[in-house]
């Protein structure tokens, strides 16, 4: 028999690929995250360089006022704080230093401990403690003032009285940290190399003041001294820039303070161990 017009084939249903939705959406809090990233590198570097231009032609203007203004911010970000360094600098002798010429003398390895000591303790954890106890004391305080004060119109009340906000509020921190922070390295490495060498001499290790800083001296080139200099600045200006970005940069509301704190101590963390690993890849790559 012949057969009838052939039916229209019905379109099949589209198919639920499992786990489909659950991919879109990791793509999509993916995608954010990466814009928030951008868009915070973008603002942060803007501000930066808005800091920068205002100290450069700013920074003798109004001078009785700000350069006391910076005067204080090192004794905030660095006098006070010299008693909270001298106990973690006497923490780290005793416990690394100590531990560490120990460790060598049992081996037979004493001729290395200045090698171990200024590696450690010079190039990464001096600057590095000494930039997180400036950024828990000083940084946090920072983005809860500025953030209040942003929250409270204080920052606008200033530009109304023809007062540049940046060249008061961030420049005198920008300074005062960068120069409290190189400081607080210096003191904590000398307080940390003395006290380690102490730890050992009660052990009885064998090993004389004079061949220990033979050692430490020996093992010092003139780029750990100026890349001290670079990494503990660069870390107090990270600090300042971060914190106060937080603060001033966007309009807040007083229950928006406590979050725009958080961010910012992720951030100067985040920015400070990147930059110290671009000194150590830096540092290699000059030694190769």
């Amino acid at each position: 028999m012949p057969s009838g017009p052939a039916s229209p084939v019905a379109p099949s249903p589209a198919r639920w690929v499992p786990g489909a939705r659950l991919h879109r959406a990791w793509l999509n809090f993916a995608g954010r995250q990466v814009l928030n990233v951008i868009e915070t590198i973008h603002g942060l570097g803007a501000f930066a360089l808005i800091t920068l231009g205002v100290a450069l032609t700013k920074f003798n203007r109004a001078a009785s006022v700000i350069h006391p203004l910076i005067s204080r911010q090192i004794y905030q970000a660095g006098v006070r704080l010299l008693p909270v360094v001298t106990f973690i600098a006497l923490a780290l002798g005793l416990v690394i230093i100590g531990q560490t010429v120990s460790l060598l003398s049992s081996v037979g390895a004493q001729q290395y401990t200045g090698t171990v000591m200024v590696t450690v303790v010079v190039r990464e954890l001096g600057p590095l403690v000494a930039a997180l106890l400036v950024l828990a004391r000083v940084g946090t305080p920072t983005v809860i003032e500025l953030g209040t004060a942003r929250a409270l119109g204080e920052v606008e009340a200033l530009e109304a009285l023809g007062i540049d906000p940046v060249h008061y509020l961030v420049v005198p921190r920008v300074f005062g940290q960068a120069v409290a922070v190189f400081a607080l390295t210096v003191y904590l490495v000398i307080i940390a190399l003395f006290s380690g060498y102490l730890f050992a001499f009660l052990q009885d290790i064998p090993l004389l003041p004079g061949e220990y800083f033979r050692q430490l001296a020996g093992a010092m080139t003139w780029l750990d001294f100026v890349l001290l200099a670079l990494k503990t600045t660069a870390f107090g200006t990270i600090i300042a820039i971060v914190t106060c970005y937080q603060g001033l940069a966007r309009p807040l509301r007083l229950n928006e303070v406590a979050e725009a704190t958080t961010r910012a101590i992720v951030q100067s963390l985040v920015a400070c161990v990147l930059l110290n690993a671009l000194f150590i890849f830096f540092f290699v790559y000059l030694l190769m």
